[in-house]
C-alpha cells in the first residue's frame, strides 16, 4: 500500500481553486502508485476560521457538487482522498471535517475534529466519533490537528487494529508536534503516521510544509520538505 502526504497553500475562501488543486494532487499521485492522499487540515476553505465564520457559502455538504472534480480524479486514477473542510454537521453548524472519497468517488467515511482549539470552539461543532475506514486489507484512522495532542486516539486507533493513522494539520515551521507528538504517536502505538499539512499564510500564521510519514519506529521515511507544494510517497503496511 502507498500513501500519499500531500502540501499546497490553500486560496483563503476560494472552495474552486482549492478543489482544483486538490483534484490536480490526487491525479499526480495515484499515478505514481498512491492508493490514499492525505490533504491538510481545512484544505478547501483555507484555515480561516473567521472567514468560515461569516461567510456561509464556503461551509461544504458531504454530497456537495463542487467537490465533484476529487470525485472524478479518484476513479481516474482509483486512489482515495481525504480532504478536510468546513462541512455541515445535522444541527446546521460545520465541523471541521475530513472526508474520504473513495477510489469509486463515494464517500467511505467522514470523520468531525473531536478536539477543537482557540477561535474553532466559537465556529465549528466538535465531533464525537473517531474516523475509520479500510482499504485493500488496511486499516486507517483519521486526526485533525489538536486531536493528535490527545495519545487516546492513536491508542484507540491501534487496539482497533488500524495500521495507519492519518493526520491532517496546520503547523508552522517551529511547530513541535513535528518532534513531540507524531512521531511518538507513531513509536508509542506502532503505527505509520501520515501527516498532510499547508503551506502559505493562513489565519493561524505561515504554515511550515514538511508533510510526510513516520514508520512505527518512530522514524521519518518521507518528507515533503518546507516550501514546495506537491507530495511525498511512502510505502505502509
Amino acid at each position: 500500500m502507498i500513501v500519499a502526504a500531500t502540501q499546497f497553500a490553500p486560496v483563503a475562501g476560494d472552495i474552486a481553486a482549492n478543489v482544483r488543486t486538490v483534484a490536480g494532487l490526487v491525479r499526480a499521485a495515484g499515478a505514481e502508485g498512491a492508493r490514499v492522499v492525505v490533504f491538510a487540515e481545512l484544505c478547501l476553505s483555507g484555515y480561516e476560521p473567521s472567514l468560515i465564520r461569516d461567510t456561509p457559502g464556503l461551509v461544504l455538504t458531504e454530497d456537495d457538487p463542487r467537490l465533484e472534480p476529487v470525485r472524478e480524479a479518484c476513479r481516474e486514477v482509483s486512489a482515495a482522498a481525504v480532504v478536510n473542510g468546513p462541512v455541515r454537521t445535522s444541527d446546521g453548524r460545520p465541523a471541521v471535517t475530513s472526508l474520504v472519497i473513495g477510489p469509486d468517488g463515494e464517500l467511505l467515511a467522514r470523520y468531525d475534529k473531536q478536539h477543537l482549539y482557540g477561535i474553532e470552539k466559537e465556529v465549528f461543532a466538535p465531533g464525537t466519533t473517531d474516523g475509520r475506514f479500510a482499504l485493500d486489507g488496511v486499516r486507517f484512522a483519521t486526526a485533525t490537528c489538536y486531536d493528535n495532542r490527545f495519545p487516546e486516539l492513536a491508542e484507540r486507533a491501534a487496539a482497533d487494529n488500524c495500521a495507519a493513522y492519518l493526520a491532517s494539520s496546520v503547523l508552522a515551521a517551529d511547530n513541535d508536534s513535528f518532534e513531540t507528538v507524531y512521531p511518538v504517536r507513531a513509536r508509542d502505538f506502532g503505527l505509520y503516521v501520515v501527516l498532510g499539512n499547508v503551506l502559505g499564510v493562513n489565519e493561524d500564521g505561515v504554515g511550515g510544509g514538511a508533510a510526510g510519514v513516520w514508520g512505527p519506529d518512530g522514524g521519518r521515511i518521507a518528507d515533503a520538505g518546507p516550501e514546495k507544494q506537491g507530495f511525498v510517497l511512502a510505502e505502509i503496511g
